[in-house]
């Protein structure tokens, strides 16, 4: 993953970088808030990090009893913790440098992992764990996948809101007017998405859906 900052240095430039892995899906009340203040960090790291049963399966965080971080552990055979890392991070400017950097592991590969551990050997290291009010899926096995489908259709169906319609969450944000969220559901006329769309503005979902981050 580190390898992406090498890739796309050019694209970067000077900006301070988010990385999000495609295969993570992420959902629940809070998640905004958590995600705008690590953007808002102008100096350092932040990734998050989440309780799960089968952490030798990620990338590890080890707490002291104060709650800071001691170690971060590559798919640990015994790992040190429950907290796995997920596959969100923020980082400023310097990732670059420090991805060019960096020498391949056993696994023949550039690891996030060592990025991650020059920031916290700087002490420029921020971790934020995920609580229980938010989901964290990893789809990156099929079973995983199918867990992630089931749930993200078991809340749709509930609630009959979508879960990652980025058009909506743009309209929320006043970044798109309702004229334009008309123009992209025209586009898919007859299509249960381009419906819901439309329900979107009939609705006004911005204000009576509740306040979870979509």
């Amino acid at each position: 993953m580190a390898q992406a900052f090498i890739i796309g240095r050019e694209f970067v430039g000077r900006d301070a970088p988010t990385l999000i892995l495609g295969d993570n899906i992420f959902y629940g009340g809070g998640l905004r808030t958590a995600l705008l203040d690590a953007a808002r960090r102008s100096a350092g790291a932040t990734i998050f990090a989440y309780y799960v049963s089968d952490p030798n399966r990620y990338g590890v965080v080890e707490f002291d009893g104060q709650g800071r971080v001691l170690s971060i552990e590559e798919k640990p055979v015994t790992p040190k913790s429950h907290y796995a890392v997920t596959g969100l991070y923020f980082y400023d400017n310097r990732v670059l440098d420090i991805a060019q950097g960096l020498r391949p592991s056993r696994r023949g590969e550039l690891e996030i992992t060592d990025v991650n551990r020059a920031y916290l050997k700087s002490n420029d290291l921020q971790v934020v764990t995920l609580g229980r009010g938010i989901a964290w899926l990893d789809t990156g096995t099929p079973e995983s996948l199918l867990q992630a489908a089931t749930y993200v259709a078991t809340v749709e169906q509930r609630q009959g809101l979508k879960i990652g319609a980025v058009e909506e969450v743009a309209y929320r944000m006043g970044y798109i007017d309702a004229a334009r969220v008309e123009q992209l559901a025209a586009v898919m006329t007859g299509n249960p998405y381009g419906d819901y769309l439309r329900a979107l503005l009939r609705q006004d979902v911005r204000v009576q859906a509740p306040h979870a981050d979509p």
